[in-house]
């Protein structure tokens, strides 16, 4: 029917028995307004017959209710339920989120950008690509965009960071090694280009100098951060002298690739070299034999860069705390028994 059709935002409110500001706020999708009250209003809307003008209210706001959420690597299992974390939280607050993959490619991250600029987004994620300038983004923040990175900050940046305790979650990993036995130690995998490679290493570093590893015993081999970067550093290792006996690798996938290189020269992870990961994706679990890793709640961490997202745009603000979560290390099969406890031949010797 015709007046059904003319209905208003103040029909609603009346059938609803709520301000228009509140109707307002639903239609937006605001995580401000409790669940039962969004239920009644969302009732209203259907009885009176109301037609939401997404295009016209989105030129009546300052911004749309869409978020950007920019991957640097979403084959990567971690970043993925970063992703879902972040997802979940806008899906349940009535926000679009547009999920975009960079593939570590900082020229593609810039075209990401500008097309969300051009959209006009509400706000964006980020998860930095490998060689961002600390520039790139200044020009979203001078237009006033809210940014939040996730896992990844930028050197002199002072746009908010959602990110584990890097530098502990090293520390407890290695020191984990180093109780074990080991004496010789290497970090293998991520680059000096990246923040989050310093905060891992610096962990690494500051275990083995304080529990008695002589710093030609802790060994630092760069390479890609995925399973073929774990494959590499773990056959430059071997070809050493004096191969080390236990690795600390950036993430699960450089471990999950330590391991499938371990195996390919016959050998056993954690029987025959001991391997931590970082970030307790969900596969690290189910891996064989099952991957000590350092547990980062990569979902939570999603979840609250997520929420303080929503905080920033609802006051209007560029600004934001950073959010340095809790970290701890999950040990499982792959460190295997103490070296101190038997005799068996280290992986020099199995290596040939």
């Amino acid at each position: 029917m015709a007046s059904r059709a003319k209905a208003t935002i103040f029909d609603i409110a009346r059938e609803a028995g709520v301000s228009k500001s509140t109707v307002s706020l639903v239609l937006q999708g605001s995580g401000l307004i409790r669940p039962e009250t969004a239920v009644k209003v969302r009732k209203a809307i259907e009885d009176v017959g109301y037609v939401y003008n997404r295009g016209a209210a989105n030129l009546r706001k300052a911004h749309s209710n869409v978020i950007g959420m920019v991957i640097n690597d979403l084959t990567n299992p971690f970043f993925a339920e970063l992703a879902v974390g972040m997802e979940r939280v806008f899906q349940s607050a009535g926000i679009v989120p547009f999920i975009a993959n960079t593939a570590e490619n900082p020229v593609r991250q810039e075209e990401v950008l500008k097309s969300l600029m051009e959209q006009g987004v509400a706000g964006l994620i980020v998860s930095p690509a490998r060689g961002t300038t600390p520039g790139a983004f200044r020009r979203l923040e001078i237009a006033g965009l809210p940014i939040a990175f996730a896992m990844r900050r930028l050197p002199e940046s002072r746009i908010p960071v959602i990110a584990p305790d890097n530098h502990r979650g090293a520390y407890l990993a290695t020191s984990h090694l180093v109780g074990k036995g080991h004496r010789r130690l290497a970090f293998f995998g991520g680059s000096s280009d990246l923040v989050v490679y310093h905060e891992r290493l610096g962990g690494f570093r500051e275990a083995c100098d304080t529990l008695g590893i002589d710093a030609r015993d802790a060994l630092i081999i760069e390479g890609e951060t995925n399973r073929k970067g774990g494959m590499a550093c773990l056959e430059t290792s071997l070809a050493m002298t004096e191969p080390p006996t236990a690795a600390l690798c950036f993430n699960d996938a450089v471990a999950f690739g330590v391991m499938l290189a371990l195996r390919k020269r016959g050998l056993e992870p954690g029987a025959d070299f001991a391997v931590v990961g970082f970030d307790d994706v969900v596969e690290a679990e189910h891996y064989m034999p099952p991957l000590t890793s350092v547990a980062v709640d990569s979902a939570g961490l999603g979840e609250r860069a997520a929420h303080v997202m929503i905080k920033m745009i609802q006051s209007r603000t560029t600004r934001a705390e950073d959010h340095i979560g809790a970290v701890n290390l999950v040990v499982r099969e792959s460190c295997g028994p103490d070296r101190r406890t038997r005799k068996r031949p280290a992986a020099a010797g199995t290596a040939t």
